[in-house]
């Protein structure tokens, strides 16, 4: 007998005998762990020089492969193609297992090659943005295969969104590796306000979809926990006491625990500890549960300052988009309200845009003796929406005429142009391979009409008028995107005529997509500001935060007329213990005058001279605030900020919290917020001068207290 017919014999017997066999050792096809493709024949560029090392530059974060090395097609983005294939091997085992991720279009797939024809496809789940990088896994049944040579091939030919796949750890087996089963539903009688859904980071995400009756209450996705939760997320379900919700999952992993450990009670989860948790802002507004980021919708009514912000109710990361809701009388203590626009449908989610009061009834969907609120946002689906509000904000209505601007575009800002008797509504526009805003005008909020264009803004624009140092008969409008550069110049309520090149606003770490209240009164008239504080911890129930509320103003500099930043007078209210110095000498090496403050939470107005010092500041809860005398700049963790000195001396005011640090030089001419997590057990502050002695004219330092403290 020749070794060729007893090696096929001895195949088919072991073939014949899986079904009795016990579990045997896997069959290694790769795992990806060398530096390079070793025996695999390589095209193209998406697969790089080798296995990749987990995330690629640009990518979400990649999760769900073992090891430390995996095929990522990410290698230069999704535009890069290529195929990687596999040394012959002969099918020894009923089933071939493998962890996916990526892509699932038709030019990014897995394919079992059998001679030359594809056999056995696999793809991605992802297909429209939104998804995650987690690997999962996928199993091919090959029984009816077993004994031919065949061939694995890993295929990227997809260059837009989502071109791009994962793949790890390939092998035959005698089990069939399958993560997930579904879908699956269960009935729950609501007899109290909430649902608690627990959430585990980095699980596989499944489409979840809440329904009374015919009503769909939300339809979204959550990293449902299969077992013990990292935190419990909320649904309110005020509405539907009574009632009989049916919760459906359109699969669920073997074994999992996720969906019959959902409860109901009557407050939110850990409403004990909420506010308390050891990362969270204190007098910096973030949300209950879940991911924060752009402020929207940002309107005055009635001794009401609303807060709407692009949100994710059901986990730690970006995703899920609806309008949060909070509204403050005060600006510092904040109160969350149910949300307040639901996506569309799954996956037409609620991204940035505006509010305004319809003072005039314009759209003519005034109903009761509340004047309408009007938002504008960016259905994902649709286009630009409009949505309407005849409970002071509360909840909305969908205008059934949406969309009602259609363009290459997002995130729209309207404002009521009183000189024209018209609403304007600013977008941001990338139809051209220049980005920019794009104007649009209304008589009733309901039909628009394309005005004008300005290109070199990105995101989220904003558009309002203000006086120059105090002057109403003297205004300029000011236009600005998401990063918060900015131009001053003319409007005239269809066309923005800058003065100049753009000018630099904010120079922190944690500033992006800001807005500013409409609607405010004459008798404040401030233009108040709000931004995204793009700083989180991944141990928390909550991410992101939103900076503290600035006063803008426009004032005459040697430079210019230029923008200015303050934090709001309602600091004030959060003061708690007060010291105070003045005429104080800042010697290097010398005695700390502050050394007596302690917290985590601060209030410092300073107006200092260097006199011969190289440098002065202040060390923060670890964090050090730095002024160099000689450059005239002032520095935090990295980033810098022009400061000229005015009459020998700066002046700084900041504002500390437990995971920030918001700087302002020379009454706002300097606005630096910093996004930082201080080292555990800091509570310490410190004033302190290198190189010389500086004197401190004035020296005020406000212990505060908590704005969440009742």
């Amino acid at each position: 007998m020749s070794q060729r017919l007893f090696a096929a014999i001895t195949l088919v017997f072991a073939l014949l005998a899986w079904p009795l066999a016990l579990a045997a050792e896997d069959i290694l096809i790769a795992d990806f762990e060398a530096k390079d493709y070793g025996d695999w024949k390589v095209t193209g560029e998406a697969f790089g020089p080798g296995p990749a090392r987990g995330t690629l530059p640009g990518q979400m974060h990649v999760s769900g492969f073992e090891g430390k090395g995996l095929v990522n097609t990410f290698h230069k983005g999704d535009g890069t193609t290529g195929t990687l294939t596999s040394p012959p091997f002969a099918i020894e085992r009923p089933f071939i297992n493998f962890l996916i991720g990526g892509g699932g279009h038709a030019g990014t797939h897995v394919d079992l090659l059998v001679a030359g024809k594809a056999v056995r496809t696999a793809r991605g789940p992802n297909t429209r943005s939104g998804g995650s990088e987690e690997l999962d896994w996928m199993s091919w049944d090959v029984k009816e295969l077993a004994g031919k040579q065949a061939v694995i091939q890993i295929v990227d030919k997809g260059t837009g969104g989502w071109g791009h796949i994962n793949v790890d750890q390939i092998a035959q087996s005698d089990k069939k590796r399958m993560a997930v089963r579904g879908p699956a539903s269960r009935e729950v009688l609501m007899t109290k306000r909430y649902l608690h859904l627990p959430v585990k980071n980095g699980a596989k995400r499944v489409r979840m979809k809440v329904t009374v009756g015919e009503k769909i209450v939300d339809d979204f996705d959550i990293e449902l926990a299969d077992a013990e939760p990292s935190f419990w997320v909320f649904l309110d379900m005020e509405p539907y006491k009574g009632k009989t919700a049916t919760l459906e999952v359109g699969r669920i992993r073997e074994g999992s625990k996720g969906l019959a450990a959902i409860t109901q009670d009557d407050d939110v989860p850990d409403a004990a500890g909420l506010y308390k948790e050891k990362h969270r802002p204190q007098f910096h507004f973030s949300s209950r549960r879940g991911w924060n980021n752009d402020p929207n919708g940002m309107v005055f009514y009635k001794g009401e300052w609303h807060l709407y912000y692009q949100h994710n109710p059901y986990g730690w990361k970006w995703g899920n988009m609806h309008w949060g809701h909070a509204v403050s009388k005060d600006l510092v203590h904040w109160t969350e309200l149910p949300i307040a626009i639901y996506p569309f449908r799954h996956g037409d989610w609620v991204f940035s845009g505006s509010a305004a009061v319809d003072w005039n009834n314009t759209g003519g969907w005034q109903t009761g003796d509340e004047k309408v609120i009007v938002a504008a946002y960016t259905s994902t689906g649709r286009g630009e929406a409009i949505a309407y509000s005849n409970d002071r904000g509360h909840t909305f209505t969908d205008y059934e005429g949406n969309p009602v601007v259609k363009h290459g575009g997002r995130d729209p800002k309207i404002i009521w142009y009183a000189p024209g008797k018209h609403w304007v509504m600013a977008v941001f526009d990338e139809r051209q391979k220049s980005k920019g805003v794009a104007f649009y005008t209304s008589p009733d909020l309901k039909k628009w009409t394309y005005e004008s264009r300005i290109d070199g803004y990105f995101e989220c624009p904003e558009i309002f008028e203000l006086p120059v140092d105090g002057d109403k008969k003297n205004t300029k409008w000011v236009v600005y995107g998401a990063d918060g550069a900015y131009a001053t110049g003319s409007f005239d309520g269809k066309a923005f005529t800058p003065d100049g090149p753009k000018i630099r606003f904010n120079l922190g770490n944690c500033f992006y997509a800001s807005q500013t209240f409409t609607d405010v009164p004459p008798e404040d008239g401030r233009r108040i500001q709000i931004a995204w504080g793009r700083v989180g911890h991944p141990t928390m129930p909550f991410n992101q935060m939103m900076d503290f509320p600035v006063e803008l103003t426009l004032r005459t500099t040697d430079e210019g007329i230029r923008m200015f930043a303050e934090p709001v007078r309602e600091i004030a209210l959060l003061h708690r213990k007060k010291h105070a110095w003045q005429k104080v000498a800042l010697e290097d090496g010398g005695d700390n005058p502050l050394k007596d403050a302690q917290g985590n939470l601060f209030h410092i107005v300073a107006e200092i001279a260097p006199g011969d010092a190289a440098q002065v500041g202040f060390n923060l809860r670890g964090t050090a605030v730095v002024y160099d005398a000689k450059k005239q700049e002032l520095e935090c963790r990295g980033r810098r900020a022009p400061l000229k000195l005015a009459d020998g001396n700066i002046r700084l005011e900041i504002l500390v919290d437990r995971t920030s640090v918001e700087i302002f030089g020379n009454q706002g001419r300097a606005y630096m917020p910093i996004g930082v997590i201080p080292p555990d057990g800091s509570r310490g502050i410190a004033a302190f001068a290198r190189g010389g002695t500086a004197t401190a004219a004035r020296l005020v330092v406000h212990e505060l207290k908590s704005a969440w403290q009742k």
